[in-house]
């Protein structure tokens, strides 16, 4: 009973890291693929940029859970090897159930990508989706179709070779994945260039509150906020935060970003849009007096 426990919890434990890595590496190719061939009939057109933390967070799922995988499978294989027929009967059904799954999950990624071909998706996407899907839940299903007819019991060379190919394919997927985002050093860039468009925006709200009480801009940053504490400084390595007045309604507001903008925003008819290095963003208060 404790083997039997044991063996369980090993070939379910490998075919849990098995679809968690099916969907991770789906979900880096469809990222790619979307990256290198935008759609600009989208109703948001994506820059390969918004695709970024997708692809991060597919590659970070694939280098745990894809070796875990592996290792499983090993240890599952060596097992039913050593215990033959017994565990072979017992794992049996569980394997069929995961081709089930996999044919399932098969003609659903199949269904979805049509659809979106049917809705006007690119060709080029909807050929390289198709064909990544077939690569990919294909080969899961392929493997373990002749696993079920114990294949592998009896060619341990070549279920070694299956899966040093396997790897090879994962590889590549990262390697490519890491090809199409940013290194962790622009993320953080990114992140405190976002930061400091969210400091803009809390800056230019104090600058309108001040007018509406005052009748009159504020003479300083400071001063717009009215003492409250936690006024938005930039972030340390950047230069300060200017703010100067130029006019009875103008000001600017200026800061120093990592990396240009990769879409213009328009808040409320304003742009906010900017370029690298130190920038500044014109501004009008509105006088609610007119």
């Amino acid at each position: 009973m404790e083997n039997t426990a044991r063996n369980f919890a090993l070939q379910l434990g490998s075919l849990i890291s098995l679809y968690v890595s099916i969907g991770a590496l789906l979900t880096l190719l469809f990222s790619v693929i979307n990256a290198a061939y935008p759609d600009v009939a989208s109703s948001y057109y994506y820059s390969a940029n918004d695709y970024g933390y997708t692809i991060r967070g597919a590659i970070a799922t694939l280098i745990v859970f894809f070796p875990a995988y592996i290792l499983l499978t090993r240890f599952v294989n060596k097992v039913r090897r050593a215990e033959s027929g017994a565990y072979t009967s017992f794992t049996k059904w569980l394997i069929y159930l995961s081709l089930v799954v996999g044919g399932g999950v098969l003609l659903g990624d199949l269904v979805a990508i049509l659809l979106n071909f049917l809705n006007g998706e690119l060709t080029v996407r909807f050929l390289l989706k198709a064909v990544s899907v077939f690569g990919v839940v294909g080969a899961a299903f392929a493997y373990y179709t002749l696993d079920a007819r114990g294949y592998w019991h009896e060619h341990e060379t070549e279920s070694k070779r299956y899966g040093a190919i396997a790897a090879l394919a994962v590889v590549a997927a990262i390697v490519l994945g890491f090809m199409n985002t940013e290194s962790p050093a622009d993320v953080r860039q990114y992140k405190i260039d976002e930061r400091i468009m969210n400091d803009m925006s809390s800056i230019e709200n104090a600058v309108q509150e001040y007018y509406n009480v005052e009748g009159t801009l504020p003479a300083s940053i400071e001063e717009a906020y009215r003492g409250v504490p936690n006024i938005p400084t930039a972030p340390e390595g950047r230069d300060g935060y200017t703010y100067s007045t130029t006019g009875p309604l103008a000001y600017e507001l200026c800061a120093e970003f990592a990396y240009a903008s990769q879409t213009n925003r328009d808040w409320y008819g304003a742009s906010w849009a900017h370029n690298e290095g130190n920038w500044c963003f014109k501004r009008v208060v509105f006088d609610q007096k007119n």
